[in-house]
């Protein structure tokens, strides 16, 4: 089963992912891979000697063509999936919030569209993990 947790520091090297809760005129912005039929928080994996926040600004950009945003580090995640060869692993990344002021007009990556709505999608890429982050930044008050 899949776990999430939640803190307010490890080392720096653990993390290896940033997830961007994003809001636009404060309706949620969601991604859509090409490859796939569900809904997804924008994110994506630290890229060798990148700072997270720079993670963070790159994905955002990447993944919904924001142009112009104010960012946010929330807190630090991880998710422990069991492994049948080598147990639990628990993987860390920061979870962000960005307010997006405005869009590049293409999308210039792997996701095929973006979508701006006040309530959470139904059909979600990542149900076990997503719901959780949200839930945290609500409770600390972010959204």
């Amino acid at each position: 089963m899949t776990e999430v947790k939640f803190y307010d520091n490890v080392d720096d090297e653990l993390l290896k992912f940033a997830v961007i809760i994003a809001k636009a005129q404060n309706q949620y912005v969601f991604c859509k891979h090409k490859h796939r039929e569900t809904w997804e928080i924008p994110g994506g994996h630290r890229e060798h000697g990148e700072n997270i926040v720079d993670t963070a600004k790159r994905e955002l950009y990447e993944e919904t063509g924001a142009l112009e945003f104010d960012i946010q580090p929330v807190c630090i995640y991880s998710v422990t999936e069991p492994d049948k060869l080598e147990g639990n692993r628990e993987s860390f990344g920061m979870l962000f919030f960005a307010d997006v002021k405005c869009f590049e007009t293409e999308l210039h990556s792997e996701i095929e569209k973006i979508t701006i709505i006040e309530e959470l999608p139904e059909k979600w890429t990542y149900p076990n993990i997503q719901p959780h982050l949200i839930e945290e930044a609500k409770n600390r008050g972010y959204l």
